[in-house]
């Protein structure tokens, strides 16, 4: 039979409680993974009651409130809170979103908050998106080209190719949908994942862009494209609505069409 152990600081424990104002009547309860490597503890998950008539209605709100006034050493990104930025991506009721735009209405019972899954955590809910950022840059997220620009004017594009980049443009690498992708759980260092794809799709199908065979070519390969097994997660875990599966099923299409 064969056994499995886990290392001894993979383990998360009980953490912490953080008890609401005695006078608080309207209360909810969040659970929040705590790690910093830094102590050499094991990871742990934190309790804060939360009195929810002097917070606001996003998960971000009471991250913010907890932050302030209850516990200042939780760790977390944030920027924009308006779903814009992506900083503020996390797992909140077991599900890869935006913490600024995931209302506590919206969450039944306790409101459990983890990191992105499958990442190094750098700190608390801070995941480590080295590896995600460097296969972004590996798609070369930029027009290129080969002909020189038109010496008065922008390179120009229709109407209707403009629209051809409408659910692709609008990504903001949040790492939602990469981070939800079993593939890319187990191969991330060889598979692009859902994210980077979708980006180098948007570059494919973007009518100013003159090197689509080169993307193409750098893309045929077993793990960088095909180890997307369309389970459709990503699409799933999408906080901007976007299908990167459809974008990776178009990439897949392009290569066989070529071959033909």
């Amino acid at each position: 039979m064969a056994e499995f152990s886990l290392p001894a600081n993979s383990i998360v424990k009980k953490g912490r409680i953080f008890e609401a104002p005695a006078n608080a009547s309207n209360t909810k309860r969040f659970k929040i993974y705590r790690y910093n490597p830094d102590d050499g503890q094991n990871p742990s998950v934190d309790t804060y009651d939360i009195d929810l008539d002097s917070c606001g209605p996003m998960v971000l709100d009471a991250l913010i409130k907890i932050k302030n006034e209850i516990d200042p050493t939780l760790t977390f990104r944030r920027s924009c809170r308006e779903g814009i930025c992506g900083s503020c991506s996390m797992n909140i009721d077991g599900m890869n979103t935006l913490a600024c735009i995931k209302a506590i209405a919206d969450i039944k019972g306790d409101v459990k908050i983890y990191p992105l899954p499958h990442l190094s955590v750098v700190k608390d809910l801070v995941p480590d998106l080295t590896n995600f950022y460097a296969q972004y840059a590996s798609i070369k997220p930029w027009i290129q080209t080969d002909t020189p620009p038109p010496p008065d004017r922008e390179r120009l594009q229709s109407k209707e190719d403009r629209e051809k980049l409408e659910g692709l443009e609008e990504c903001i690498l949040c790492a939602c949908c990469s981070t939800s992708c079993p593939s890319y759980w187990w191969n991330s260092d060889r598979y692009l994942g859902p994210a980077a794809l979708l980006a180098a799709y948007r570059w494919i199908a973007d009518s100013r862009d003159e090197t689509t065979g080169e993307r193409l070519d750098e893309l045929e390969d077993p793990f960088k494209l095909y180890r997307c097994h369309t389970i459709m997660n990503c699409t799933n875990a999408c906080p901007k609505n976007l299908n990167p599966a459809k974008a990776i099923a178009e990439i897949k299409k392009l290569i066989v069409k070529r071959r033909n």
